[in-house]
């Protein structure tokens, strides 16, 4: 592309900077990231991501240490003074060996209007350029491919799972899937070459410069990548743990979530609904980013080692059900346990997630600073298994109870219909008429004038919607890959919704017309197959004065001290 840069907000704590090409996109990030290490930027900027001709400044998620406007009001000066820019990088050059048996292979050749073996034959003579890592972690956007290349779409519905190792293209770019995730790009084939290793700095095989050269694998040289081996069981040293006995549907540990490592496309991760997480923190008396389990559905029974206090918090009162020793005890309160009681989190009946949250933490191993279990790029421990052992931390004084909410009637427990709140997104209109008489928010329009259900597709990663109508309005043209943030509405070309949740990759191609605003993010997080939905268009100051109060709200809702001994 060329032209000036534009700058547009994405959803309520985020700033996009469009470049006029990927060259100027780095010399902007590279800029960005100076100033804010050396205090210059204004307010606290938390991941600074480049995408194709496009940086991401992500804020942190208090408003009172750094104001949208502002943020963007700089970045708009800072991008109109850095002209295209140069970032030197290295010369690195990668041969990765590659088996072109993919699924898509001939339908992309057809599109090509080549054949098979001569997409592989244009493939292989080309040395491509990392221009960018992305969406899952040390995923290369690769830039340079042959004319008959660069023209393949992505498919009009990405699949939910892509094998790890595959070689696909798609947009103007060739890659390679690091590990298995959802996806939309064109497969043509698959490497044994691993490209991410969270435990060993630099963590990503390339890096935006290197250059990566595709060969032909020799028969019988190549094998195919193994699955991932069952890990060992979680252990911890003699003391405070929790063992679990039963692991329940899909129960995960789970923090603040990494800082700083959507560069790496690596996902934030942490909780699905930050609101549930962050009251059974304040009611144990945890630090903000202490580790609690995440209970989708139904959750573990797990058996206490040595004597402690424990919470549950759904989404809502009486969201869950709970039992000590078969007993059952209330969501929402601080319960004491005693060595070698069992708790068990029962069936979680509003809502679709729930968090059991222990006195002092959980006391897990890190990877890239988060005890966090991130399930599109298989980094944390994953879902829990039987004698798993958990260790917990030293515990502060704990609260008592939480106060019923003080959010609007209807908000709390599952209404019929769940409103989420959105903003616009950076594609939310269209090219205008032809007529000259503006641009067309026909997108945006139709996306908060209708109803919509919660389709089965639900995890960590989104939240796919589908017409409560049965029908559908096609969805816009891909863009060039763009960063994205939690809460992103994606409208791939199928028309159906996808909202994204903290998993989600962390560079996307299909269009954002709408983001759900901060304070909503929690709503999201409870979504279940069938639920009804609508999105409701708010503005800036709604979204803000929405986000005060939903971080007030941790504070306003716990009371009282639990008694340390008796008659206190």
């Amino acid at each position: 592309m060329s032209g000036p840069a534009t700058v547009v907000p994405f959803g309520d704590r985020a700033v996009l900077v469009t470049t006029p090409d990927v060259a100027a996109a780095h010399a902007l990030a590279a800029r960005v990231t100076d100033a804010r290490d050396a205090g210059d930027a204004p307010g606290a900027i938390a991941e600074i991501v480049v995408g194709f001709a496009s940086v991401l400044a992500v804020l942190g998620p208090d408003p009172a240490t750094a104001d949208l406007g502002t943020c963007a009001a700089w970045l708009a000066d800072l991008a109109a003074t850095s002209g295209r820019g140069e970032v030197a990088f290295p010369s690195v050059i990668h041969e990765l060996p590659v088996v072109f048996d993919g699924a898509d292979l001939e339908d992309a050749a057809a599109l090509a209007g080549v054949s098979a073996r001569r997409l592989v034959d244009l493939l292989v003579s080309t040395t491509l350029e990392v221009a960018f890592i992305g969406f899952a972690p040390g995923f290369p956007y690769l830039t340079g491919l042959p004319a008959e290349l660069a023209g393949l779409p992505r498919r009009s519905t990405p699949r939910t799972s892509v094998p790890a190792g595959s070689v696909a293209v798609a947009g103007g770019f060739a890659s390679v899937y690091p590990r298995a995730t959802p996806g939309g790009w064109q497969l043509l084939g698959w490497t044994p070459v691993p490209l991410f290793d969270p435990v060993r700095p630099p963590h990503s095989l390339v890096a935006p410069g290197d250059r990566v050269r595709f060969v032909v694998a020799d028969d019988g040289v190549v094998h195919a990548p193994s699955s991932a081996e069952e890990r060992p069981l979680l252990g911890s040293p003699a003391g405070r743990a929790l063992e679990v006995t039963e692991p329940g549907l899909l129960s995960l540990v789970q923090d603040g979530g990494r800082h700083g490592t959507a560069a790496l496309g690596v996902p934030r991760a942490g909780a699905a609904d930050p609101r549930a997480f962050a009251l059974v923190t304040a009611l144990l008396g945890n630090p903000p980013d202490a580790a609690a389990i995440e209970c989708t559905a139904t959750g573990p029974s797990v058996r206490v080692v040595g004597d402690g206090h424990l919470a549950v918090v759904g989404d809502g009162p009486g969201a869950v059900e709970v039992h000590v020793d078969g007993r059952p005890v209330p969501d929402g309160t601080v319960v004491p346990v005693g060595d070698g009681q069992v708790i068990t989190v029962g069936r979680v009946r509003t809502g679709l997630r729930a968090y059991l949250g222990v006195a002092g933490g959980l006391v897990t191993p890190t990877v890239l600073g988060s005890r966090s279990s991130d399930l599109l790029s298989g980094l944390g421990p994953g879902p829990l298994r039987a004698g798993d052992r958990l260790a917990r931390g030293t515990p502060g004084r704990v609260r008592g109870r939480l106060e019923p909410s003080r959010r609007p009637s209807g908000s709390d427990g599952r209404p019929d219909v769940v409103h989420l709140r959105v903003l616009p997104g950076p594609h939310a209109r269209a090219p205008g008429p032809p007529d000259g008489s503006g641009r067309d928010d026909t997108r945006f329009r139709d996306l908060v004038s209708r109803g919509w259900l919660v389709a089965d597709d639900v995890d960590r990663i989104g939240v796919r919607l589908r017409a409560d109508d049965a029908s559908v309005t096609p969805g816009p043209a891909p863009v060039p890959s763009t960063p994205m943030v939690t809460g992103a509405v994606q409208v791939p070309p199928d028309g159906r919704p996808i909202i994204l949740l903290p998993d989600h990759a962390t560079v996307g191609g299909y269009p954002v017309v709408a983001c759900v605003i901060t304070a909503d993010l929690s709503r999201v997080g409870q979504l279940r197959p069938g639920d009804s939905v609508v999105l409701v268009a708010v503005d800036e100051a709604v979204a803000a004065a929405a986000l005060s109060s939903s971080l007030l709200e941790p504070a306003a809702r716990v009371a009282g001290w639990f008694p340390t001994a008796a008659g206190t």
